[in-house]
């Protein structure tokens, strides 16, 4: 039996297993050919692309015909030879040959890796060898690409808060009103994370009533002006059931998000999006529920993120300026005679003998400066390291009765 000339070929991504690839970052691998003999090649390529995908059929007539609903967005492609095709077939050798390569994904905004039901977003890389009187051999492999969501923004640390209220109807012989009032410390959360949920249910109907709470999923497909979308819950808490004309209130109760996907709101044809919903079961009419929305964010919260670490530098700063600026032992302040000059304190005397000093008829007349002027050479007190004024330790309490 003859075998083929190829004996592999193969195409590896360098860290492609270990992790995922974000915008700006290098994708680089290699192509592995392996020959039994050599053949003849007129080019081999290797192409870079992320395509956002949406696609569903829908049967709009009693014929039963399908309308095909599809729509694409490119958002990058990137294209590199490595065997050139210059008019001429190369001749490559028998045995094992290495085609590295490389490429940069754009610095813009990308959209994170998403498989759904009538849609997807895909990265991935293809090689094809191109040879005279042959098939066209094609490898394809894909990698994943997580566009960062920091949770550490004004928007995503704002507080969700919210109220609804409902009225029973009353043929089901439930009277009365229905309120729920619920509030979450911020809007974004990373998976693992858990949401204490803040809430007040107040039954004033007849009937008892049951809260719970859900995180909901929806994926929202958009092509050629339609819209198909997919709701899925993701995880769920129960409260226990509120009787008639009470009120119960839940202090923090914990709910965890699971292992999902991040929230993809850039892109223009596929969106996925949670929410935190607040329910009550209300018999004999439909459930009343309370809405808050979360975006799953990829940087997790950082209380003492860069701002504080920055402040705190700042401040160690300033401490060690301080240490440097004030010394162990303070200096007695300079003589008198050294700042002021004899001339200046005669001046200053001379002036002072001529206004009497019991006579304050005409100190209203005289400019305020003049006035200051008298006390501007007056000698400070005396300096001395022990205290005039020490402080009392053995001082009498007051009594409050007296």
């Amino acid at each position: 039996m003859l075998l083929g000339a190829v004996k592999s070929f193969t195409l590896e991504l360098y860290g492609a297993h270990d992790a995922a690839f974000t915008r700006g970052e290098v994708v680089a691998g290699q192509v592995v050919l392996e020959l039994r003999r050599d053949i003849r090649v007129y080019s081999m390529k290797v192409q870079g692309r992320g395509v956002a995908e949406a696609h569903w059929l829908e049967n709009r007539t009693m014929n039963s015909v399908h309308n095909d609903y599809t729509s694409k967005k490119t958002y990058f492609k990137r294209r590199q030879h490595l065997i050139r095709d210059n008019g001429e077939v190369t001749v490559v050798p028998a045995g094992r040959h290495e085609y590295p390569f490389s490429f940069q994904l754009p610095e813009e905004t990308l959209v994170t890796s998403f498989e759904g039901k009538y849609g997807s977003i895909r990265y991935w890389v293809k090689v094809k060898l191109h040879r005279p009187w042959a098939t066209v051999r094609k490898i394809k492999k894909e990698f994943t690409v997580i566009e960062p969501i920091d949770i550490n923004t004004p928007t995503l640390l704002a507080t969700q808060a919210g109220t609804k209220d409902k009225m029973a109807r009353a043929w089901y012989r439930n009277f009365g009103q229905v309120s729920v009032t619920a509030k979450i410390d911020r809007k974004g959360y990373t998976p693992g994370e858990v949401i204490p949920v803040f809430a007040e249910f107040d039954n004033s109907t007849s009937r008892s009533i049951a809260p719970k709470a859900f995180i909901t999923q929806t994926q929202t497909f958009i092509a050629r002006g339609a819209m198909k979308q997919k709701h899925s819950i993701v995880a769920t808490l129960c409260g226990d059931n509120v009787s008639a004309k009470c009120r119960e209130t839940w202090h923090g109760r914990a709910i965890k998000i699971p292992p999902v996907g991040p929230s993809i709101l850039q892109c223009r044809i596929i969106k996925v999006e949670y929410m935190l919903k607040v329910c009550v079961d209300v018999p004999g009419t439909s459930n009343l529920c309370l809405e808050l929305p979360l975006v799953i964010g990829t940087i997790p919260l950082h209380p003492f993120g860069s701002r504080t670490s920055s402040v705190s530098s700042q401040y160690s700063v300033n401490l060690e300026w301080m240490r440097l600026a004030i010394p162990e032992q303070p200096e007695p302040p300079p003589d008198y005679c050294s700042v002021v000059t004899e001339e200046e304190a005669e001046q200053c005397n001379n002036t002072a003998a001529q206004q009497p000093a019991d006579d304050l008829s005409g100190i209203m007349e005289r400019p305020l400066l003049a006035f200051v002027q008298e006390f501007r050479f007056r000698p400070p007190p005396v300096y001395c390291e022990i205290d005039p004024n020490p402080q009392l330790c053995n001082i009498r309490p007051r009594c409050m009765t007296c």
